[in-house]
């Protein structure tokens, strides 16, 4: 895992709270602010009070969850970064990267740089 050259500010929501915080410790070591959100709820209890560079939307939310947040993120915060894991390779119009089933942190970690550096070549 490489450590970043600039902090995001991260949205992280999982269902399950043990997930959450395992992932959410390598993803601040990468160099990046997470909040961590439990379930579909903390997500929007989140959203409602800030916004975010990137959202990310993790495994064990449900795959309704998965696919309705995205349009609640965007709505709120059109230029927020939206990251769906666990996905089956569709493409939803909301999403900006997503990451299938079964890849690890480390996928999770290169996809956030990726999503970083093309944020960064758009501004220029």
């Amino acid at each position: 895992m490489s450590k970043s050259s600039s902090n995001l500010k991260i949205l992280y929501g999982e269902s399950d709270s043990e997930v959450l915080d395992l992932q959410a410790v390598s993803i601040q070591k990468a160099g990046h602010q997470v909040e961590k959100a439990v379930g579909r709820k903390g997500v929007e209890e989140a959203l409602n009070r800030e916004p975010f560079d990137l959202v990310i939307l993790g495994p064990t939310l449900t795959k309704n969850d998965r696919h309705h947040l995205p349009y609640m993120v965007k709505k709120a915060y059109p230029e927020t970064q939206v990251l769906v894991m666990h996905t089956d390779g569709e493409r939803h119009p909301y999403v900006d990267s997503s990451l299938e089933t079964g890849r690890s942190i480390d996928a999770l970690i290169d996809a956030i740089g990726s999503m970083l550096a093309k944020g960064a070549a758009a501004s220029r």
